[in-house]
């Protein structure tokens, strides 16, 4: 199925007359923005339902200091929205997938079972991963088969998540639940007195649309890759789900409480506030090196952040939604936390967090350019629509490097791999001090530079557009460290 996106490709090289005869795609003549899709089923009443946890999973067995886990892909029915069944594909057949808790520097092995009708890749987003168990999106796991996804997890503490990563078919297969979240964690946290146990939530965010029947909508292509042209800038769904239920409700103490904040959506980013102060505590790759207290906090698709939010504040009885500034009527809600009993809490949030460390970049042995546009042979980096077998870039290991990042509209960019530091958004530093990062959002026209330092592995790796739909459709370069 590669190879029809890539005739597809080669075919719109020959210029416009060879673009009208391939049905699915035209020469982009503007710059398509992300569209709404719309549900047919009514729309569910918000705080409905309470908020799903998802189950932590069980390791099959340990030892010689690694830890096996089994996932299995299959399709399953599941209730969405209240009194429908929805199709989905889901890791042990549930939306999201259960979460995997690891320990920094401890080995994690996950066997991937492929019990679907198509193709899968597991990638562990925000994963410090060799270059086999990264999840190439070309490195496939066929119908009926397994793969070992090993994860040294020679990193520290962090909330990722895992997904899948096929190449031209992410969208879809995200879109129908191939997502869960990964936590990684290490004694320097663990010895912080930040809330834990049940006050330690991970909220996987994701927006969907539903037909009458409780099944997905996705304006795909019909046997081969790529959305309906309206749709080529990404697909936004119109129910916000969180752990897969549709507007819920978590009752809560009055105490401080961890939210574990990643953005899942294929192409919809978020503005959350509370209307009370988000203590933000940690980001893609992490911890920072002490708290920020912000009114509200921008995600991009792909990037998490870690708030501590504290219900003391309220009384008993009172209602705190989750709300997403950057979304109107519906879209523009969240989750609501229900303030219900007062409980001990012993927890707190320390001035100081962690070290980290800022890279130089005056250190760097280069800088290079990756300009993100659309263009008619789609959505390209350089220029260029995603191959495979091209090296855009040949890194040194253990070399410093700036990477300055441009668009042409918003494109979320993720680097596997390693995590970076942003230096400058359009020439300007940011405020604070540095925070590792592996998905950074470029708003449109905007340029953003960044210092990563490649450790550990020598391999292939991938550097993409984190909208799902932009990524399908070409907005991926590889990169080698040697």
């Amino acid at each position: 199925m590669t190879h029809t996106r890539r005739d597809a490709l080669r075919l719109l090289g020959l210029g416009a007359v060879a673009v009208a005869a391939v049905p699915g795609c035209s020469l982009i003549t503007g710059t398509p923005q992300p569209q709404l899709l719309a549900s047919t089923a009514p729309l569910p009443r918000p705080y409905a339902v309470p908020l799903p946890v998802p189950e932590v999973a069980k390791p099959v067995r340990s030892a010689g200091g690694a830890d096996f886990y089994e996932l299995t892909e299959r399709a399953a029915e599941v209730e969405v929205l209240p009194g429908l069944r929805t199709g989905i594909w889901g890791y042990g057949g549930t939306f999201p997938g259960p979460t995997i808790e690891a320990r920094a520097g401890r080995r994690t092995v996950v066997k991937l079972v492929n019990q679907l009708g198509e193709p899968t890749v597991l990638h562990l987003h925000g994963g410090h991963t060799p270059p086999e168990s990264d999840g190439f999106p070309t490195d496939l796991v066929a119908p009926g088969a397994s793969r070992e996804y090993a994860f040294p997890l020679e990193q520290r503490a962090a909330t990722l998540w895992y997904h899948d990563h096929r190449m031209d078919y992410t969208g879809p297969q995200v879109w129908r639940g191939l997502a869960g979240m990964f936590l990684v964690r290490d004694a320097e946290e663990e010895a912080l007195p930040l809330p834990a146990g049940e006050r330690d939530l991970p909220l996987l965010i994701c927006d969907r649309s539903f037909a009458a029947d409780g099944t997905m909508l996705y304006p795909a292509l019909e046997g081969r890759p790529g959305v309906r042209e309206a749709y080529m800038g990404g697909v936004l769904g119109d129910v916000i789900l969180v752990n897969g239920a549709p507007w819920p409700e978590l009752r809560v103490a009055r105490a401080r409480y961890r939210l574990r904040l990643c953005n899942a959506s294929n192409a919809r980013t978020y503005e959350l506030a509370t209307g009370g102060p988000l203590v933000q505590i940690g980001s893609d790759g992490g911890l920072l090196a002490q708290p920020r207290t912000v009114r509200q906090l921008r995600l991009a698709p792909g990037e998490r952040a870690d708030v501590v939010v504290d219900f003391s504040a309220y009384k008993v009885g009172q209602q705190v939604e989750l709300r997403n500034l950057a979304g109107e009527g519906a879209q523009a809600r969240v989750m609501r936390f229900a303030v219900d009993r007062d409980e001990r809490d012993e927890s707190a949030v320390p001035a100081r967090l962690s070290t980290v460390e800022a890279l130089d970049p005056g250190k760097a042995k280069v800088t290079r350019e990756f300009e993100f546009s659309s263009g008619g042979m789609g959505w390209l980096i350089n220029g260029k629509p995603f191959d495979p077998k091209r090296v855009e870039a040949r890194s040194r290991l253990g070399d410093v490097e700036v990477w300055r990042l441009t668009s042409d509209v918003a494109h979320p960019v993720h680097l596997h791999l390693d995590h970076f530091q942003v230096l400058t958004v359009n020439g300007e530093r940011p405020q604070g001090p540095p925070a590792w990062k592996d998905t950074v959002e470029l708003r449109e026209a905007q340029t953003v530079e960044i210092v990563t330092r490649f450790t550990d592995y020598r391999g292939r790796y991938v550097l993409h557009c984190h909208n799902l739909e932009h990524e399908d459709m070409a907005m991926m370069a590889a990169f080698e460290v040697v």
